[in-house]
């Protein structure tokens, strides 16, 4: 359906600058995943060669990795990347298969509209109680802003593909 990437002519069009940001940000997020898995080997070696890993490494990929995932998420939502049952629809009508993407667009906007109100409030629990990391004292809620915009921009996919999914499942009925 309209969850495959569209053309270059049409990311020009009403959504393609935030396609654009949400691409943008989940190339940000393969970088921060990257930097982490250096970081990680670094500390492996250091620790075999020198008998001194990276202090708090473990600390820096649980925050790191959960900031890379989350970033990936909005770029799955906007090209159907996201985990799908494919033996529903697999032999459906074509208008089943728009009813199927117009229910998923529905889901994705709820959860994704009550992932960033609940998780906004456990930053704002974190900033209460000063939570900090065991080694490094890093506030744990510095991890939450990047996945608060990626939850942000996760609203925004869903929006556009339930948009799509509307227009899909008029073009079939």
């Amino acid at each position: 359906m309209s969850a495959v990437p569209e053309s270059d002519g049409a990311r020009a069009g009403r959504f393609g600058l935030a396609r654009r940001v949400i691409e943008g940000w989940a190339l940000l997020g393969g970088v921060l995943l990257a930097a982490i898995a250096l970081m990680n080997t670094w500390s492996v070696i250091s620790l075999a060669l020198l008998n001194f890993p990276v202090p708090g490494d473990f600390e820096l990929v649980e925050m790191g990795v959960a900031v890379a995932a989350f970033s990936f998420l909005p770029y799955c939502q906007l090209t159907g990347a996201n985990v799908t049952a494919d033996i529903f629809t697999s032999r459906a009508s074509p208008a089943w298969a728009a009813f199927f993407s117009l229910l998923a667009a529905l889901v994705a906007v709820f959860f994704s509209t009550l992932l960033i109100w609940r998780m906004s409030d456990g930053m704002a629990s974190y900033i209460e109680y000063e939570e900090v990391t065991t080694i490094l004292n890093i506030p744990r809620w510095t991890a939450f802003p990047p996945i608060l915009i990626s939850l942000a921009l996760l609203v925004v996919a869903a929006a556009i593909t339930l948009r799509e999914a509307i227009r899909d499942m008029r073009n079939v009925v």
